[in-house]
């Protein structure tokens, strides 16, 4: 008798993410040790990245079992955000679990969580900030992390009352980070199904308070927003929502693509903006180019909103002599004899 639905969605889930990165390992050129030894590379080390909530459980649960098949070696990392009392004796809980897994190397890293952004964007930050750290420390070819269908529903709403654009809209992406670091197995799986399969293998799985508080957004999004959207419209609005999520990332990237050919065709020998040429292309293609000079001039990429980028585009749409335009991280565009310019103020 096989495993029960839940387990078995959730491990083929992790196995073709596996497959996926070893059939990169061996497509990498060997390092130098090796390639004059004609030894083979070492196994990757993949970790996952795990709260001790269902979701993440899940995934160490189906990396412990597939990753010793495939030869793979596998670890964890859990970080103590420090929010609440006594993380960090569940941090410890949660190092304990992934330990009696199998997993190993094990890691808790405590972080400090400043206020940029609001609380949700900062603690975000701060996580990532230490999975990067805890990445390279153990040289892991990847990062895995459990956020499922239901998660991308809620980013691409997030993202639509923003009203950030086709980007936002795109949701996460299932591979992501420096290198393709973060990979994300769980994104055609229901919230419900890593839940079940934490039950059926008796995993002990903790319940942040935060994902109920609603003085997050996410939070209200989670048990108010989406449960009144589905009795307004029907079951289905988180499959049709991710369903967006990958239909706007396919053109959400070819966009950038074309943007970042036309780039070149629109910068005159000084390498400066000609307006003239900018105005000539389609408006989502311009304004991606606007956006990447002003970050290549040094502002943030996340404080830097679409009506930021739309001021900017007036100068080459609807020039009527107005001054020059401030962006986050000091950064000043103006107009200047049919250039547009783009830099520290």
């Amino acid at each position: 008798m096989g495993p029960h639905p839940a387990v078995a969605a959730i491990r083929l889930a992790v196995r073709r993410v596996l497959h996926d990165l070893l059939t990169e390992h061996h497509r990498a050129p060997a390092a130098v040790p090796h390639a004059l030894t004609h030894e083979p590379p070492p196994p990757p080390l993949v970790l996952v990245a795990c709260s001790g909530g269902a979701d993440s459980m899940a995934l160490a649960s189906a990396l412990a079992f597939e990753s010793p098949k495939l030869g793979i070696r596998a670890g964890g990392v859990t970080v103590d955000h420090g929010l609440q009392t006594g993380s960090d004796q569940r941090a410890a809980e949660v190092v304990q679990r992934l330990r009696e897994l199998g997993l190993d190397p094990v890691d808790s890293v405590a972080v400090t969580v400043g206020r940029t952004g609001g609380p949700e964007a900062a603690a975000r930050d701060a996580r990532y900030a230490a999975l990067d750290t805890a990445a390279e420390r153990h040289g892991a070819a990847a990062v895995l992390l459990g956020h499922t269908r239901d998660d991308q529903a809620e980013t691409v709403l997030l993202g639509l009352a923003r009203g950030s654009g086709i980007r936002s809209l795109s949701g996460m992406a299932a591979v992501s980070g420096a290198g393709g670091r973060y990979r994300r197995p769980f994104l055609e799986l229901d919230r419900q199904t890593a839940r079940k399969a934490c039950m059926v293998q008796s995993l002990p799985v903790w319940d942040d308070p935060h994902n109920a508080d609603p003085a997050y957004t996410r939070s209200r999004l989670r048990h108010e927003g989406l449960p009144a959207l589905e009795k307004a419209l029907g079951k289905g609005v988180v499959e049709a929502l991710a369903r967006t999520a990958r239909l706007s990332r396919d053109d959400a990237d070819a966009l950038d693509s074309w943007a970042g050919q036309a780039e070149a065709t629109v910068r005159d020998a000084a390498g400066f903006l000609e307006c003239a040429k900018l105005y000539a292309l389609p408006p989502a293609v311009r304004r991606r180019i606007l956006r990447r000079a002003a970050i290549a001039a040094g502002a943030p990429a996340g404080s830097l909103f679409a009506r930021h980028i739309e001021e900017v585009d007036r100068l080459i749409t609807g020039w009527r002599g107005q001054g020059a335009i401030n962006l986050p991280g000091k950064v000043v565009a103006r107009r200047q004899g049919g250039r547009l310019v783009i830099r520290q103020g």
